[in-house]
């Protein structure tokens, strides 16, 4: 053995070194990891075909290894690091030649490429990085940064510490919408590191603020970095629980775990969001508080200019809190009584499918005894409980094709139970109602009738709906008994809104904090899958650019406001009406709804390619689609490129090795530590692509193949990520911040200034470790 070390070790540090000497040359990263993969392979081959990588493998002819595998060992999990007692032999890395690793790993590379970028499920997802890429792009170059960054300080200001705890706002904003992290840290940098500086704010606070606050793109949705993680965590989690069934004695991961192995970017999304908001928070916190230990440092700073008319406290309690609470509550509690719910008259065909016992009992004992190790005695005796009382029955009731009568009779049930306020009407009359209150609290001193008109539009809605509209009535007649009350409604929101809009708070934080709820709720909804909600953000921040630039330019913004309510116009005919034309029969007032949507979808679809027309005659859109290009064309190469490279280490056995490595531990808490201390120490030399691509999938099938909940173990991961892109000397984060701090900041003023942060992001780390319902608990309300 060359230097006492094994040959697979050899072939594994030269490939480290080939890695990180092709990232510190200067080359193009994207580029730099492939060719670190091809360089690699030939030094390893020309070692091997020379015969100095000897790998010391376990001799599986020997007594002592059959003797093993005989007393019930499993083949799976002996290595040479569990029983380095046992025989070994001696063998090339390359055990057919390098000639037929080079053969195969062309032939995955090209399969992968086709699978991954080109083709296959996960192409789909990965098209949701190119959208929301150019929505946080868009929304950095249209200034609305700048415009947050002003209004919050005018906002927390006056507070102590308020200079940051706008920082850490507006980087949360920024984060929701971006997803960028050195996007995010340079826009601050530029923006509010010379204004915290001129107001006596200290050095080491402002620059960790600024450094912190970047990253939490990192975590809160739509994250990049989630999404990424995302399309490797499903499938690693999902052969990873296939192979842990397999050994333990069952024939599929759903029988084992008794629910699927499916893990999804949505649904990673909804865990991220908690950790997100909590970090936030102990950011603010934080600066708060060295606020009030350190007044000098971090002073209160009252901003010339104002968010809108002076209000008092009572009436900023009364409009601002009180009234949209008790709206909201008021509904919440309506709901609970089912005086608001559903009034569909839907009818399915077939009937419900009968429930099947909780756990499959029909397993061989290996299967029994593993599943009543991971679920308990009690349950698996509730599961044979369950079974037994079906089999009595006659087993599970399976769905069938209900008849004509009984359909009607479910028909007519639903028409009984229905709720006197459907849930649409109400969402809107909470809608409109926040908003007139909103309008309100911004101007109380102006003429309150027109709001006033329309409250009493929204208590005529809701008697509409009780009294005149039954679920029978059609989409057509309920439009025509709403139509009064609706026109005195959009009365008073029109002069709520335009109040609103003569609010700088509410004018610079609504659009964009619109853009988001719409992209997020949609997901976390689960109304749609991240792709299309991506592409609606990036339609979104393109309007949305156009109609600031169209502002500046001193013209009219109609079309956008126009075309964006046209979109939602679309989408509410869309949601009420039936408009599948191309069936036969289609009524009168189904063509008319179809025709009004798609004239509202092509006007929607003017606006934006009118958007675009102004951005472009801005000089806005060029760069955006530029830089857009940039980003995702080093996305999909660095896919490309760590493909190729992490073939090369599977082709010695390099990816086989690591993972006996980790394997060979029985605590699977260690195991995950040892995981987590890697990608935090990588985290310091790596980009965030580079470990999601090249680490991840080497130890994924060890950490997501163990009992721990596969969304905890992905938030952990990119909080992880979050934290080392933090940590001096080398956090990515602040070499961002470096380049763009003025001269009187030093790095030593960065190092200083971020280290509580890194404190706070460890304690982070550790309160999701002992709390992980702050993790599972949205996507368990979400799903129920």
């Amino acid at each position: 053995m060359l230097f006492g070390l094994d040959g697979v070790e050899i072939g594994l540090i030269i490939v480290f070194f080939c890695l990180f000497g092709g990232i510190l040359s200067g080359f193009p990263v994207a580029f730099a990891i492939g060719g670190a993969g091809i360089i690699s392979f030939g030094v390893i081959a020309a070692l091997d075909s020379a015969g100095l990588l000897i790998h010391q493998a376990i001799d599986t002819n020997s007594e002592v290894y059959r003797q093993l595998v005989s007393s019930g060992v499993k083949p799976d999990i002996i290595s040479v690091f569990r029983y380095p007692e046992l025989p070994r032999i001696a063998e090339p890395v390359f055990v057919q030649g390098w000639e037929t690793a080079l053969d195969r790993n062309v032939s995955f590379i090209v399969n992968r490429i086709n699978e991954r970028v080109l083709a296959g499920a996960s192409i789909e997802t990965l098209l949701a990085v190119l959208m929301f890429v150019l929505m946080g792009i868009t929304l950095e170059r249209s200034k609305i940064a700048n415009d947050l960054l002003t209004t919050m300080a005018r906002v927390f200001g006056p507070l102590p510490g308020g200079l940051a705890v706008s920082i850490v706002v507006v980087g949360a904003f920024l984060a929701a919408s971006t997803g960028i992290v050195g996007a995010t840290v340079v826009t601050m940098g530029l923006l509010a590191l010379p204004t915290m500086l001129r107001n006596n704010y200290s050095p080491e606070l402002s620059t960790g603020v600024i450094a912190a606050s970047g990253t939490l793109g990192q975590i809160i949705p739509p994250s990049i970095v989630i999404v990424l993680l995302g399309t490797l965590a499903g499938d690693l989690y999902s052969t990873a629980q296939e192979t842990r069934a397999r050994e333990a004695g069952c024939t599929d991961a759903l029988t084992y775990l008794g629910e699927p192995a499916v893990v999804s970017v949505g649904t990673l999304f909804q865990a991220a969001l908690l950790p997100g908001i909590m970090l936030a928070l102990l950011y603010a916190g934080y600066a708060f508080v060295y606020a009030l230990l350190n007044p000098e440092k971090a002073p209160a700073v009252v901003f010339e200019g104002g968010t809108g008319e002076p209000v008092t406290r009572s009436e900023a309690f009364t409009w601002y809190l009180g009234v949209p609470i008790a709206i909201i509550a008021g509904a919440l509690l309506l709901g609970s009584f089912d005086i608001i719910g559903s009034q569909s008259t839907v009818v399915s065909s077939f009937s419900e499918a009968g429930q099947g016992a909780a756990l499959r009992t029909n397993v061989a004992a290996d299967c029994q005894a593993a599943m009543i190790e991971l679920h308990g005695q009690v349950a698996w005796d509730a599961a044979v409980a369950e079974q037994t009382l079906l089999d009595a029955a006659g087993g599970v009731e399976q769905a069938r094709q209900l008849s004509v009568d009984e359909i009607e009779a479910n028909r007519i049930a639903m028409i009984e139970n229905a709720a006197p306020i459907g849930t649409g009407i109400a969402t809107f009359i909470v809608l409109f109602g926040l908003t007139l209150a909103i309008g309100r609290g911004v101007a109380p001193s102006r003429d309150v009738k027109p709001l006033i008109l329309g409250a009493i539009g929204l208590l005529l809605l809701a008697l509409v709906d009780i009294l005149l509209i039954q679920p029978t009535t059609s989409a057509g007649g309920t439009v025509a008994l709403m139509a009064l009350p609706m026109v005195l409604v959009l009365y008073g929101v029109r002069e709520a809104g335009i109040r609103c809009a003569q609010n700088d708070l509410i004018r610079v934080v609504f659009p964009p904090l619109v853009l988001i709820i719409a992209v997020l709720g949609s997901i976390l909804g689960g109304i749609t899958n991240p792709t299309p909600a991506a592409a609606l953000g990036a339609g979104g921040a393109l309007m949305l650019a156009a109609y600031r630039r169209l502002k500046e330019e001193g013209q009219s913004g109609a079309v956008i406001l126009w075309a964006t309510l046209a979109i939602a116009v679309s989408v509410l005919i869309g949601v009420n009406f039936d408009l599948r034309i191309n069936q036969g029969g289609a009524s009168a007032e189904s063509w008319v709804a179809f025709f009004v949507a798609y004239a509202c979808y092509m006007y929607a679809l003017f606006g934006l390619i009118y958007g675009c027309w102004v951005l472009y005659k801005g000089g806005v859109l060029t760069p955006v689609v530029r830089e857009t290009a940039k980003v995702t064309s080093m996305v999909f190469t660095i896919l490309i490129g760590s493909q190729l490279l992490n073939l090369v280490v599977i082709s010695f056995g390099g990816e086989h090795y690591i993972q006996q490595f980790l394997k060979s531990f029985d605590n699977e808490l260690t195991v995950f530590l040892i995981v987590m201390l890697v990608l935090f120490v990588l985290g310091f030399v790596l980009d965030f692509l580079e470990i999601i691509y090249i680490v991840i999938p080497i130890v994924g099938p060890v950490i997501y193949g163990g009992s721990f909940d596969p969304k905890w173990v992905t938030i952990m991961i990119a909080v992880n990520l979050q934290t080392s892109f933090l940590t001096p000397p080398f956090g990515f984060a602040l070499f961002y911040l470096r380049g763009v701090a003025p001269k009187e900041v030093t790095t030593g003023h960065i190092y200083r200034g971020i280290l509580p942060f890194v404190l706070i992001q460890v304690g982070g780390l550790g309160i999701l470790w002992l709390f992980p319902s702050i993790v599972t608990i949205v996507p368990a309300l979400l799903s129920n």
